[in-house]
């Protein structure tokens, strides 16, 4: 199986500067995970869009996906209070 590209849009890049270092180190890490499996366990779809979110503690990691180029674009960084607003 061929790696995907991630590609983290520059509003996401500024919110996870806010992140608290110890969630931050967490997040980055799932980010990278999904250049090799951009449905991990635990992922979930989300209704409505062509999007998927995966936990970080407190936090959600919202993306899209897209197959036909190999291609995983991050959305938003956000506590789980605002990540779906």
């Amino acid at each position: 199986m061929d790696s995907y590209k991630v590609k983290i849009k520059p509003s996401a890049v500024k919110e996870l500067k806010h992140l608290p270092k110890k969630d931050l180190k967490r997040a980055v890490s799932k980010i990278r995970g999904l250049a090799n499996n951009p449905r991990p366990e635990g992922c979930i779809k989300l209704s409505g869009s062509e999007k998927y979110r995966i936990r970080q503690g407190n936090y959600r990691i919202v993306y899209s996906i897209q197959d036909d180029v190999l291609v995983v674009v991050v959305v938003k960084v956000a506590h789980r209070k605002e990540a779906y607003r």
